[in-house]
């Protein structure tokens, strides 16, 4: 079956995530956030103090790009960086009052994207449409599921 953008999950997904990007990015970049920094600050929203491990492991970025980021966070006065009392060797990750200032108003902007994105959608179809994403992710999470994929050849000269 040939390629088209039309038909492709991973081409559609990927444009409907760049079009929710820009939206995003609209709102919250006048508050001093980015959408780079914006799933950050959301986990520690839910859990101050992560560590950088943590919040590798719960954002799905590359180390080197989290401690680029956390040191950006640190300077735009987002987060302390400071020795965790339970294991000195690790550095927690705690927002400053800055940080937790923009909680309100950074997660209604989020949510004013979403719901503008998905006015299209009946409620059923916005639940089915969720359902759908969630189930397509827990794929890709799933361990049986990644072994079982096809590994694409490369050519060879």
């Amino acid at each position: 079956m040939p390629f088209s953008p039309d038909t492709s999950a991973g081409y559609l997904i990927n444009d409907l995530a760049r079009r929710f990007a820009a939206a995003l990015q609209a709102q919250i970049k006048p508050m001093g956030l980015s959408t780079g920094v914006f799933p950050i600050m959301v986990q520690l929203w839910e859990k101050d103090g992560l560590t950088q491990a943590e919040l590798v492991r719960l954002v799905g970025i590359e180390q080197a790009t989290m401690a680029n980021t956390l040191a950006r966070m640190q300077r735009d006065g987002l987060i302390e960086r400071r020795r965790s009392d339970a294991d000195g060797r690790v550095q927690e990750n705690r927002l400053t009052e800055k940080g937790k200032g923009l909680h309100v108003p950074a997660i209604e902007a989020a949510l004013a994207v979403n719901k503008s994105a998905l006015s299209g959608l009946s409620p059923e179809e916005r639940d089915q449409f969720l359902g759908l994403l969630s189930k397509a992710i827990q794929t890709f999470d799933s361990e049986e599921q990644l072994q079982r994929s096809p590994r694409v050849q490369l050519p060879t000269d």
